[in-house]
C-alpha cells in the first residue's frame, strides 16, 4: 500500500474537524432574524435506528398531547433548516424533526441510497415518534417531499394512518435533470426554433454527483443566491440558507445528488388520499413549477388537493418566504382536528 503524500497526512481528520465546527456553529450562531435562531426550548432525542443500523438524529419540540407536525427536510440540509418553523409552531403544536441518513449528525449506513430506502427510514421515523393511532401533518421540503411520495408509494396503507393532512414545496416525482434551469445556457428556450435544449443527462448526473465544496465567498454566495434561491433574497436569509447547506459533506451531497438524477417515483403521490397541499417558486431552478403541476394534476384527479400555489420565491421556499410558508402551514393546522386519531 503506497503511503499517504505528507502534504495529506491528516487531512481526512481535518476534514471532519471542518465539518464538526460548521454543525456546531449551525446550532449556535445566532441572526438578526430571530425566526432562524436555534431554538431556544426544550427538546427530546428519540433514539432511532433504521434497517441497516443507521443511527438518525431525531428531535421532537413542543408539548407532548398537541397535534403533531412531521418536518422531513432535503438535500444538503439538517434539522436546522426547520428553524423557523420551530419556532413559530413549537409553542403549541409537537414537532418532530430529523437529519435525513449522511445528514447533520445521522450515519449514513451501509445500504445502498435507494428512494425506497428514504421510505423506510421515515416509517422508522414516524413509528418511533408517534403514538399508535396517532396522525400528523407531515411536511416535506424538495428531497423531504421526494421521500414522503417514495414513503406513501411504498406503504399505501400507512398514509391515512399516520397522516392527517400532507403539505409538499418545492419538490418533484423525477426528471429532474431534463426539467432542471439551473444552467440556463444549457436548457434555455431557443425562440427561433421554438424548442427547449435539454441538459444533457450525463452532464447533468455529473453536476447533481460532484462532491462540491461551498467556500463562504462573495462569487459562490452570489451563484448560490442565483442559482438555488433568488436574487430577492438578501442579508440573513442567504447567510442562514448557505450555512446550512454547507453543513453537509461533500461526498454524502455526491451520493444523495445521483439519486437525484435516477430518482422516478412515477405517480406514487396519488396515494396522498388526505388532504394535501402542494407549494413550488416561481424561480426554483432546482425544482421548478412544472413538477408541482404534475403532482398537483394527479392529487387533483384523485380528490386529494386542498391547493396548490406558485409563489415568489426560489428553491427554498420556506426560508425565503418563512411568514408566507408558516401561514401555510398555519391553516392546514386549523383545518386539522383534535386530537388527530387514525382511521381504520
Amino acid at each position: 500500500m503506497r503511503a499517504m503524500p505528507p502534504a495529506l497526512v491528516g487531512f481526512p481528520g481535518r476534514v471532519r474537524g471542518l465539518l464538526h465546527t460548521r454543525r456546531a456553529n449551525l446550532r449556535s450562531r445566532t441572526y438578526a432574524t430571530a425566526a432562524f435562531n436555534p431554538p431556544a426550548g426544550p427538546y427530546e432525542v428519540v433514539p432511532v435506528v433504521t434497517r441497516d443500523g443507521a443511527r438518525l438524529r431525531v428531535h421532537v419540540y413542543g408539548p407532548a398531547d398537541a397535534q403533531t407536525i412531521v418536518l422531513v427536510h432535503g438535500w444538503t440540509c439538517a434539522i436546522e433548516y426547520w428553524n423557523a418553523q420551530i419556532n413559530e409552531f413549537a409553542d403549541r403544536y409537537r414537532v418532530v424533526v430529523y437529519d435525513m441518513r449522511g445528514h447533520g449528525e445521522s450515519e449514513l449506513g451501509s445500504s445502498p441510497l435507494t428512494a425506497d430506502l428514504l421510505a423506510d427510514d421515515l416509517a422508522t421515523v414516524l413509528d418511533a415518534t408517534l403514538r399508535p393511532r396517532q396522525r400528523a401533518v407531515v411536511v416535506g421540503h424538495s428531497l423531504g417531499g421526494m421521500t414522503l411520495q417514495a414513503w406513501a408509494g411504498r406503504y399505501p396503507d400507512r398514509v391515512a394512518k399516520q397522516a392527517c393532512a400532507v403539505l409538499l414545496t418545492n419538490t418533484a416525482a423525477g426528471q429532474l435533470i431534463a426539467e432542471t434551469t439551473v444552467l440556463p445556457l444549457l436548457n434555455a428556450p431557443l425562440p427561433l426554433l421554438n424548442w427547449r435544449i435539454a441538459l444533457p443527462y450525463a452532464l447533468g448526473r455529473l453536476g447533481l454527483g460532484a462532491a462540491l465544496v461551498f467556500p463562504p465567498i462573495a462569487p459562490v454566495k452570489w451563484a448560490f443566491t442565483r442559482q438555488i434561491m433568488s436574487l430577492r433574497s438578501t442579508g440573513d436569509v442567504v447567510d442562514y440558507s448557505l450555512a446550512v447547506v454547507r453543513s453537509c459533506p461533500a461526498r454524502v451531497r455526491g451520493k444523495f445528488g445521483i439519486l437525484l438524477a435516477e430518482l422516478d417515483l412515477g405517480e406514487s403521490a396519488r396515494n396522498f388520499v388526505v388532504p394535501t397541499t402542494v407549494l413550488a417558486g416561481e424561480f426554483d431552478d432546482m425544482t421548478p413549477p412544472v413538477h408541482a403541476e404534475r403532482i398537483a394534476e394527479m392529487l387533483r384527479e384523485t380528490g386529494s388537493l386542498v391547493k396548490y400555489e406558485v409563489l415568489p420565491q426560489g428553491h427554498l421556499g420556506n426560508i425565503e418566504m418563512y411568514e408566507r410558508f408558516n401561514e401555510e402551514l398555519a391553516s392546514i393546522l386549523d383545518s386539522v382536528r383534535q386530537p388527530a386519531k387514525a382511521v381504520g
